[in-house]
């Protein structure tokens, strides 16, 4: 097994957008909240042995990873950044205890407890960490020409389905950061689109995005809307009021609001005309983009909204053909941006991606749950709370 003798990680930004931005909401609304998060794999976990390696790096990002005086100055370019957060920010430090590593008869396990503020900055990193150990013990040979060689293959085939479709409004964000092959084949990737591939428009990754001046891009994601179904006094109110506190901090900014934490039909169910309008768009993570879409569109028009003044940002599993297949099917009728991850920053001959998560299963010491529109999707280990979700949900 490879040896590490150093920090694989080699910035606190090298994360997600949105979850710097959840945590700010965190940090002014939920101070003391606390949440329990579980890793999980959706394949065969056979990644048990590498445990130590894991353990030995997280306890290089208590000592080595934090926010430079650089990277605040670059966050606090941001308008919607405020200055106490960044500050705390920059006194940040990763607490190894809250932390729980091991290896269960071959079997990866990770359990994160701890205040929401905290924990919400550990899944990225620690899902970078995985995928970047496992890909290197096992595809040692993969460098970042072979990488750049196979997106170079990628692109005619895309020049090639565009010929005859007008793309000047296409819209590709890179979304690769979690389950990427590692941080030198990200890197390098990003870097050859920004200088050969128009269409890509920006980056989940904040590091990234600072060092090749590209945009960030994210709002938030599941763990937002979980963590309400036990912060919000009543649990049927809980999608409503997650949005409505996403707004009450970014008022007109950072505003695509993700739909399947609860399924699709019954976000739209709380998704008002007093949200739908302030909302620049939506974001689609599970279940049939296409028919995702139409009740989107469909949602608008009821609402009296037009659509052609909303974003639909799809996210799902997506590589170039899906990409082109959904513009040409919505373009036209609303505004679209892609947001590509696995397909991108893991897409290499030879490579089999991890299908790794690491989600919320408790708030405040009480179970939280995900209904994916895409049943392998749904998340949660209380099946009474399941079924509770589901009946004030009326699903």
């Amino acid at each position: 097994m490879k040896k590490y003798n150093s920090l694989i990680l080699k910035a606190f930004l090298d994360t997600d957008a949105y979850k710097f931005h959840m945590q700010q909401a965190v940090f002014y609304y939920y101070h003391d909240v606390t949440v329990s998060a579980k890793f999980l794999c959706r394949g065969i976990n056979f990644y048990g042995s590498y445990s130590k390696t894991l353990i030995d790096q997280i306890e290089m990002m208590s000592d080595d990873l934090y926010l430079t005086h650089d990277e605040y100055i670059y966050m606090s370019s941001f308008p919607f950044f405020k200055q106490e957060y960044l500050l705390w920010l920059k006194k940040f430090r990763y607490d190894t205890s809250q932390v729980n590593i091991c290896n269960e008869n071959g079997r990866l396990c990770i359990y994160i407890n701890g205040l929401w503020k905290e924990v919400i900055l550990w899944e990225v990193p620690l899902l970078a960490l995985i995928s970047e150990i496992v890909h290197e013990n096992e595809s040692p040979n993969v460098t970042s020409n072979i990488a750049i060689c196979h997106l170079k293959r990628k692109i005619v085939n895309f020049h090639n389905i565009t010929k005859n479709l007008d793309i000047s409004k296409l819209k590709i964000i890179d979304f690769g950061t979690r389950r990427r092959f590692s941080y030198n084949i990200h890197l390098s990737i990003i870097k050859f689109l920004k200088t050969n591939f128009p269409w890509l428009v920006g980056s989940s990754n904040y590091h990234i995005s600072r060092i090749l001046n590209i945009n960030p891009v994210g709002t938030q994601s599941h763990e937002w809307f979980q963590a309400h179904q036990q912060i919000s006094p009543i649990l049927i109110n809980s999608q409503k009021m997650a949005l409505k506190m996403w707004l009450k901090q970014y008022k007109k900014q950072l505003g695509i609001a993700l739909t399947d934490c609860i399924s699709m039909d019954s976000f739209l169910r709380d998704f008002d005309f007093n949200l739908a309008n302030r909302y620049q768009g939506l974001r689609h993570d599970s279940g049939d983009p296409f028919k995702w879409g139409e009740k989107a569109i469909k949602h608008y028009q009821s609402l009296g909204i037009n659509s052609l003044k909303k974003t639909l940002l799809f996210s799902d599993n997506l590589n170039f053909t899906k990409i082109i297949d959904l513009f040409r099917f919505f373009n036209g009728r609303i505004n679209t941006i892609f947001g590509i991850g696995t397909k991108l920053t893991c897409d290499i001959p030879m490579v089999k991606p991890l299908n790794i998560v690491i989600k919320l299963i408790k708030c405040n010491g009480k179970p939280v749950a995900k209904i994916s529109d895409s049943p392998g999707k749904t998340i949660c280990l209380n099946r009474l709370f399941v079924k509770t979700l589901k009946k004030t949900f009326n699903l």
